[in-house]
């Protein structure tokens, strides 16, 4: 299987049954992505070291603007796309397979978890995974240990607080906390700025 193949099947959010062709292929990944990861993490890496891994991961260049703490983790990494300016702080863990994109100017906290699968409600179906895009806007703020569930878009400019467990959409320049997450507040003129 190519990856472009991978890609046309989770655009269409079908599932992914367990121990189907689709299925052994991202394991293959998911594999490689493991090797990347540890690589990344068990010694220092430069900044310049850390930009060549990221791309190597998600097998898209990385803008020299990008910045990362690591440790980072994924279980996927080909299905990452981040823009410039992007910083991402120490411990994150994405599931990439149903796709993350990342909008330029974001900030990510220490333990974010951005999550794009979901398993089968009946046992029967549990092996077989369900993914949903996750849409982070541009100059977005996720604070710390953030989660992010499936399916869920980020608008510009948002602010995440630190904890918040995020199971929907998040409206442009406003401030959403809580479990599950709820707005606080919209961001004033001066604080789009």
């Amino acid at each position: 299987m190519k990856l472009e193949k991978f890609y046309d099947h989770i655009k269409a959010q079908k599932p992914i049954v367990f121990n189907s062709e689709i299925h052994h292929f991202m394991v293959a990944v998911s594999d490689e992505a493991r090797r990347i990861t540890a690589e990344l993490n068990n010694t220092y890496r430069t900044p310049t070291e850390i930009m060549a891994l990221m791309s190597e991961l998600t097998g898209r260049t990385v803008d020299k603007s990008f910045v990362m703490f690591p440790p980072f983790y994924t279980d996927f990494g080909k299905n990452i796309v981040i823009g410039k300016n992007v910083f991402i702080n120490s411990g994150c863990r994405f599931q990439d397979q149903g796709g993350i994109s990342i909008g330029d100017g974001t900030f990510i906290g220490h333990n974010a978890v951005l999550a794009t699968l979901n398993h089968g409600i009946a046992i029967k179906d549990r092996r077989d995974t369900y993914p949903q895009p996750i849409q982070i806007g541009q100059n977005v703020w996720l604070g710390a240990n953030v989660t992010i569930t499936p399916g869920v878009t980020i608008g510009d400019g948002a602010i995440i607080a630190a904890g918040a467990v995020v199971n929907r959409n998040v409206a442009a320049y406003t401030i959403v906390g809580g479990v599950p997450a709820k707005l606080i507040r919209a961001l004033t003129p001066a604080e789009r700025e």
